[in-house]
């Protein structure tokens, strides 16, 4: 049985080609001794959705291998991710719709995430982007994105 009061401590990132529309997004989950990298490519997306989709995907993947249980730290570039749960209230409130009546964007996956928000206990950090003398383990998940990027655009 896992130990519960130690957190699952995670690094996400996406990013994207906006004119290509490609995107992609890693995730790496550290809890205990054990590091795991989930990553995936994917068409016909922008860069919040990946920003999003990585920390989705990796709190699935808790969900599956691991007890529902234990914290989780969720480490992001992203100020768009970090923000939704000050944001959750408002946009539920307003049947997540903006204020000229139109539905916000990226809609699936903003309910998702808030979902989860909902029924986990996450902590979210706001890291600072792409700085090469800055936190390793963002670095680390940084340099992943971009070589799926370049990978897949090489093809």
């Amino acid at each position: 049985m896992p130990n519960t009061s130690i957190p699952i401590e995670i690094y996400t990132d996406g990013s994207s080609h906006t004119q290509k529309l490609i995107g992609a997004w890693a995730a790496i989950i550290y809890y205990n001794d054990t590091k795991i990298i989930i990553k995936q490519v994917v068409v016909n997306t922008n860069h919040n959705r990946m920003e999003m989709q990585a920390v989705i995907q990796a709190i699935k993947f808790v969900d599956t291998n691991y007890s529902t249980n234990i914290p989780i730290i969720i480490n992001s570039d992203s100020q768009y991710v970090v923000n939704l749960v000050d944001r959750k209230e408002k946009l539920k409130k307003n049947e997540f719709m903006t204020r000229k009546g139109n539905p916000v964007k990226n809609l699936d996956l903003v309910i998702t995430l808030i979902d989860q928000i909902e029924t986990h206990e996450i902590t979210f950090n706001k890291i600072k982007a792409h700085l090469k003398d800055g936190d390793i383990k963002n670095r680390e998940v940084d340099l992943l994105v971009r070589k799926l990027m370049r990978e897949h655009n090489e093809c």
